[in-house]
This record gives structure tokens, C-alpha cells and sequence, in this order.
């Protein structure tokens, strides 16, 4: 009889503990807890491989699984940019959601605006697995996917059914890339312009991934202005109401020279584009990375980059006056971090290392924070703060 009882008592015991962990984790999940994710959940699934966790979190974004963030974005954070009302200045970088998938899951925990792709014009696998990172140490990542894509047609079709089914009234950029094979590799931009324009609230071009051999030389300024002018013209022969704005994604390696050489291409008449997204990833390594997979090829993105992309953004704005907006990108992790770049001159900023390491709840936070900022130095809106630090 006793034994009988200790067990039920051992049960009982069980069933409580179990219930009361399940209520707890329930609740720090429906509630976003920044400490639970950061030191419970993200830690659990960085038992995966990083593309199997990438993967993991772009199904989980598909399905909607998390809840929708609490935070309302205050007025404060309402910006005005390519003729659209941005609810809020944070947006996810290309590279999350490269297949238009997750988009309505990724609006639901808060950001402002949702960039998909790169896109290539015909499916590709890009590289070879093992293909991206963790630097856990140095809050970083290296990837060296190599534009793995479903296609135009394939994404395409999930954008029209975004727009038609789902009512998706979030600001949604579409970034473009090319295939690897590619014989002509204006045309790749110019077919994705042309095929994607209708349905995208703005077009990348981008041409400062690591990791497509030879895409970087795009940024060459004879090559950057027949491909600017070929994409403005395509852009321009879509139908009146569908003429998207065209953004061009800079590489953080560039030298002076090079970028006063862009600047100038960017501003000219015939191959003015209409935005600037700074930066992508950098190939190089600073000294003062930890982790011993910094050797690995590829791109890194994260913590590392935060300085280096700031202080470019500075010097674009400079560069061009100020007259062609730029999208901030790199190493933001906090609300200073998003700051910093809005003040050199960013009017929006996009994550998505640090979504990598904190998160859905790290876009709440960040909003939260840079609110704070924007108050204690008497901005009454983000926009005013845009550029102050370089004016």
C-alpha cells in the first residue's frame, strides 16, 4: 500500500510539474519573452544544423506558429518612402524568405516591411551543403548559399496568391538576382523586372553577393550603368500603376573610389534609380572573430558587419546628397544599433542575423528601444532623425 501511494504521489508530482512547465512555456511563447527565446528556445533549435534551422523557422513562419507581437507601433514610427506609409522602420533582409513562403508570418511578429528573394529568372539549388554558419561566438553568420531559388514562375504565383487570397497589405520587396549560368546577365535582371514589377512595391537589383562567380564585377561603373539603364527601361514599360521603384544592393567591400564612382552613375538622369539598400555581406574577416569556422567561404553577415555598414551608409549619403534613400542593413541587433544607421543616414533598416540568435521577439524589442532613442533626443518622428549625425 505504501509503495502504491508513493506512486501515485510520484505521479501526481509528475502531472503537476509537467502541466505548470507546459503553462510556462505556453505563456513566455504567446507572450514573445525576449529571455525565454534567447536562452531557452533559440539555443534548442540551434541544435540543428543552421540551413536545417533556417529552414525550420521559414515553416514555422509559413504556418503562422507564432503568435502575433503585442506591440503596437506608435506614430512616431510611421515613415513615408517610395509613395508608401512604412507602419514602422524595421524590415527583414533578402535571404530569410527566398521563396516568398513565410511572408505573412513575418508581418505578424512586426516587421514594418518584408524583402524575399534573391530571385533567379529559372530554379536553381546554389552550392553545394554545408553552405551557411554559425559564428555563435561573434553574434554572426557566413552563408555561401549561391541564390538557391524556386524561380520566377514558382514565386510568382505564391506573390499573386499573397496579394489576391490573403489580402497581404504588407510592404513587400521583391530582390532579384541572377542565374549562375547564365549567358547574359542584364537580361536575367531585366526578365525578373519584368515578370516580378507588377506584383513587388519594390525591386533590388542585386549584384554584391559573395557568392555567384563574377556578380560583383556588375558594380563595375561602365557594367552598372547598362544594366541600370536596361532595368529602368524595363521598369518603365510596364503598365502605368505597376512601376515599382528599383533599388540597388551594394557589397561592404568597395573602395572609396569605387563608391564615388556609383554615386555618380546612381544620380545620372538616364540610370537614376530610386534607392540604395547598404549593405549586403562582406568577404572579409576581422581579427576579431573567435569562432574557428571564420575561415569558411562566403558571405558574413551579423554583429561584425554593424560598424562597417554604418559607416558606409554615411558615406552614400554624403556621396549622392542625400537625394536617393537608402535601406540600412548589418548587424542590427538592438534599437541603438538600428539608430546608428537611421542617423547616418538610413531612412529604414532591415535584420536578420540577429533573428538568427534572439528571435521574433528581437523586432518588438528593437522597435521599443529605438522609440525610446528617438524621444530622449526630441525627434517626434524617425524621418526626422534620418541623415542628422552626417548633415
Amino acid at each position: 500500500m505504501r509503495n502504491l501511494s508513493l506512486k501515485r504521489k510520484l505521479r501526481s508530482l509528475y502531472i503537476v510539474t509537467a502541466s505548470g512547465l507546459g503553462a510556462y512555456v505556453a505563456i513566455s511563447l504567446y507572450k514573445n519573452n525576449e529571455k525565454f527565446y534567447r536562452n531557452v528556445v533559440m539555443p534548442l533549435v540551434h541544435l540543428l544544423e543552421p540551413e536545417q534551422a533556417h529552414r525550420l523557422g521559414v515553416i514555422v513562419s509559413k504556418y503562422r506558429l507564432v503568435p502575433s507581437t503585442n506591440y503596437k507601433d506608435p506614430e512616431s514610427l510611421k515613415i513615408t518612402l517610395f509613395n508608401k506609409v512604412f507602419p514602422n522602420p524595421i524590415g527583414i533582409a533578402a535571404g530569410f524568405d527566398k521563396h516568398a513562403e513565410a511572408v505573412m508570418g513575418l508581418k505578424d511578429i512586426g516587421f514594418g516591411f518584408i524583402e524575399i528573394g534573391s530571385v533567379t529568372p529559372q530554379p536553381q539549388p546554389g552550392n553545394n551543403k554545408p553552405r551557411v554558419f554559425r559564428l555563435s561566438e561573434d553574434l554572426a553568420v557566413i552563408n555561401r548559399y549561391g541564390f538557391n531559388s524556386d524561380g520566377h514562375e514558382t514565386v510568382l504565383h505564391r506573390l499573386i496568391n499573397l496579394r489576391q487570397t490573403k489580402k497581404c497589405d504588407t510592404i513587400l520587396g521583391v530582390n532579384l538576382g541572377k542565374n549562375k549560368t547564365s549567358d547574359d546577365a542584364i537580361n536575367d535582371y531585366v526578365i525578373g523586372i519584368k515578370k516580378l514589377g507588377p506584383v513587388a512595391d519594390y525591386l533590388v537589383i542585386n549584384v554584391s553577393s559573395p557568392n555567384t562567380p563574377g556578380l560583383r564585377t556588375m558594380q563595375d561603373k561602365n557594367v552598372l550603368k547598362n544594366l541600370l539603364k536596361s532595368a529602368k527601361e524595363a521598369r518603365d514599360s510596364l503598365p502605368e500603376g505597376a512601376r515599382p521603384p528599383l533599388l540597388l544592393k551594394l557589397a561592404p567591400d568597395l573602395s572609396y573610389s569605387e563608391l564615388k564612382d556609383i554615386a555618380n552613375v546612381v544620380r545620372q538622369k538616364d540610370t537614376k534609380i530610386d534607392g540604395l539598400i547598404i549593405c549586403n555581406t562582406t568577404v572579409e574577416r576581422p581579427q576579431f572573430l573567435h569562432n574557428d569556422r571564420k575561415g569558411e567561404t562566403g558571405g558574413l553577415s551579423g554583429k561584425p558587419l554593424r560598424e562597417a555598414s554604418t559607416k558606409l551608409i554615411a558615406e552614400m549619403y554624403k556621396l549622392t546628397r542625400g537625394e536617393i534613400p537608402i535601406i540600412g542593413v548589418g548587424g542590427v541587433f538592438t534599437g541603438r544599433d538600428a539608430y546608428e544607421k537611421i542617423k547616418a543616414g538610413a531612412s529604414v533598416v532591415q535584420l536578420y542575423t540577429s533573428l538568427v540568435y534572439e528571435g521574433p521577439p528581437v523586432v518588438a524589442k528593437i522597435k521599443r528601444e529605438l522609440v525610446e532613442l528617438l524621444a530622449d533626443d526630441g525627434f517626434k518622428n524617425v524621418s526626422e532623425a534620418v541623415g542628422c549625425s552626417v548633415k
